[in-house]
């Protein structure tokens, strides 16, 4: 006699499904993971773009050299006066922030960004970046001179009216290396006085 089959699933049909069903819950995870790390990666450029503007529009918003000075420095940097202040606040022209390196990024009066109000302060708890966001990023700044004919081309100091100021926004993680998330440039003249 032969027995008829009553509408149930077998060993073998159940285990194909619920192998199938974890292979394509894998893959949606996969895909939901690689999702989120694109998210985040953008999340950190953006910001980095904005932190890069904002501290290029800082430093260019500034004279172009010491006032009673010509503009054709061969040193470039702070003065001893300018260092002795509390982070940048003392800077009064371009040349200043050449070699700048905060990590993790600062405003002018060397409170962490994220934290500060933009006058020196403390903002509100409720309105502070998450702790810790920041800690591995580092400002970088450099002023140099570059060439009248090809901007793109940095010369030695000397008479010449041109200089770049670069702003570069790095993520040092020690668990990754450092990866440069931005990088801004801005190419400023010297329009002497008659």
């Amino acid at each position: 006699m032969w027995r008829t089959r009553c509408g149930g699933f077998t060993l073998i049909e159940v285990l194909l499904a619920v192998t199938m069903a974890a292979m394509a819950g894998s893959v949606l995870l996969l895909g939901l993971h690689s999702s989120l790390q694109a998210t985040d990666e953008a999340l950190e450029q953006t910001i980095a773009a904005g932190m890069a503007q904002q501290l290029l529009d800082e430093a260019i918003g500034n004279l172009y050299c010491e006032p009673g000075t010509t503009g054709y420095g061969t040193v470039l940097g702070p003065t001893s006066w300018e260092s002795q202040g509390t982070g940048r606040q003392r800077y009064n022209d371009i040349d200043d922030y050449n070699g700048v390196r905060t990590e993790p990024p600062k405003d002018a009066w060397e409170v962490a960004l994220g934290t500060d109000d933009g006058n020196g302060g403390q903002r509100h708890p409720a309105f502070r970046a998450p702790a810790g966001i920041f800690d591995h990023w580092r400002q970088e700044i450099d002023v140099y001179y570059v060439s009248e004919t090809n901007p793109g081309t940095k010369v030695p100091p000397g008479h010449i009216d041109y200089r770049a100021v670069e702003v570069r926004i790095i993520d040092d993680d020690p668990a990754r290396g450092p990866r440069q998330l931005v990088q801004r440039r801005r190419v400023v003249a010297y329009v002497p006085t008659l």
